[in-house]
């Protein structure tokens, strides 16, 4: 029987990265093969995440100055319906098999959590390997990935547009600044850092290529990333700031008709592709992929840009959270005309009751009041949904990013 009595929990320092890579490893069963099939090796791993692991919040589970329970937060920053706020990103979350069952890795989620809220991080997002779990812990899911399949004859026809698609090395300034352009003006979108784009690369291929579409003003206005293997033209993300756009990077996939005979990709809006094309009858596949989490609700509505009404609204109600006891209890929020909001602790019991979870996926949009309600996750009458709904703007998150 293990002694929890030998263990401590404690930050875990840059000292410590071999034992954080090898638990990582062991948990997630990673192999060798699989590294080499990206063209890693253990010890380049390593250095590659030294940096941002220095950056970094990481806590664990010491057995005798032996790591043996761990999660990470990385410091970061999102765009939600146009406000930019701290976030805190959750990864290499892993306890050895024989420490599972003794509450580490809560207690850890909760501390994690708790230097969030200190660090002013009042939502969190994480990319789950288990969806039944991080929704015990206060997670919900915020956001889809839509992989898709498209043969040759398929693609679209070249159309006419006023700019032109020219290839980037992947590292350039020009790919970040056509990024930086989109996400300034992308809900749910991460505002990527030297920290952000090193872990968006990390897992990729040497072999991976990136082409920008500049507008009639020289301006980026979106981009393509993608490989070529097998005849197949791979695209790991496209984004695009208008139309036009869209047209042009189409327009230059579609021009390697001649090398391949299929493309495959996966895309991050709430936006499926069969529609755009002439013939729609292609595979698309939606799938979960990022949660997220309210860390303080009364820190976050108060930066929470809703809509603006000629009234003032308020909306008494029950919160619970599994986690964290600021999140507990009755509150009072307050809308302002121009779309301030503000919470408040209240004694008086309330009928109306919400979890985390489903105030996370509202406020984040990716599921509306009505549809929470209808489906039993938020309990309040008609005049309180119809209320939440003309507050909260009606927009997906977009997270491209993997880390």
């Amino acid at each position: 029987m293990m002694n929890k009595k030998n263990l401590k929990m404690g930050p875990v320092g840059p000292e410590y990265m071999e034992q954080y890579n090898a638990l990582l490893r062991y948990v997630f069963q990673v192999t060798d093969q699989e590294l080499n099939s990206v063209g890693w090796k253990e010890k380049e791993i390593i250095r590659a995440k030294f940096p941002t692991m220095k950056r970094a919040d990481v806590i664990g589970w010491f057995d005798d100055g032996t790591l043996v329970s761990q999660v990470a937060v990385y410091p970061m920053k999102v765009q939600i319906f146009g406000k930019t706020y701290s976030m805190g990103g959750l990864t290499g979350v892993g306890t050895y098999p024989e420490y599972t069952n003794m509450g580490l890795m809560h207690r850890l989620l909760e501390q994690a959590l708790e230097n969030m809220r200190k660090k002013k991080q009042y939502i969190c997002y994480l990319y789950p390997y288990s969806i039944p779990y991080y929704r015990r812990k206060g997670w919900e899911l915020i956001s889809d990935k839509i992989s898709y399949e498209i043969k040759d004859y398929q693609l679209p026809k070249k159309k006419w547009v006023s700019g032109d698609v020219r290839r980037v090395d992947t590292d350039s300034k020009e790919l970040k600044d056509t990024y930086d352009r989109y996400a300034a003006h992308t809900h749910g979108a991460i505002i990527r850092d030297s920290l952000a784009w090193n872990e968006y690369w990390l897992w990729d291929r040497d072999d991976i290529m990136a082409a920008i579409y500049y507008n009639a003003q020289n301006e980026p206005d979106g981009y393509v990333i993608y490989w070529i293997e097998n005849e197949v033209f791979h695209i790991k993300d496209m984004i695009f700031n208008n139309e036009e756009a869209r047209t042009g990077l189409w327009n230059f996939v579609s021009a390697h008709f001649s090398m391949i005979n299929q493309v495959e990709g996966d895309t991050y809006t709430d936006e499926p592709l069969a529609f755009l094309l002439e013939d729609a009858e292609i595979k698309e596949v939606i799938s979960p992929y990022y949660m997220g989490r309210i860390v303080d609700f009364a820190a976050f509505v108060a930066e929470y840009p809703f809509k603006p009404d000629i009234t003032e609204r308020e909306w008494r109600f029950t919160l619970t959270d599994p986690v964290m006891e600021c999140n507990q209890g009755a509150f009072l929020l307050k809308i302002s005309r121009e779309g301030k909001g503000w919470a408040e602790r209240i004694s008086q019991p309330c009928q109306d009751q919400i979890s985390i979870q489903t105030m996370t996926t509202m406020l984040m949009g990716y599921k509306r009041p009505d549809y929470l309600a209808r489906i039993g996750r938020l309990k309040a009458g008609e005049h309180i949904i119809d209320m939440l709904e003309d507050a909260i703007e009606q927009q997906t998150p977009y997270i491209s990013d993997y880390f």
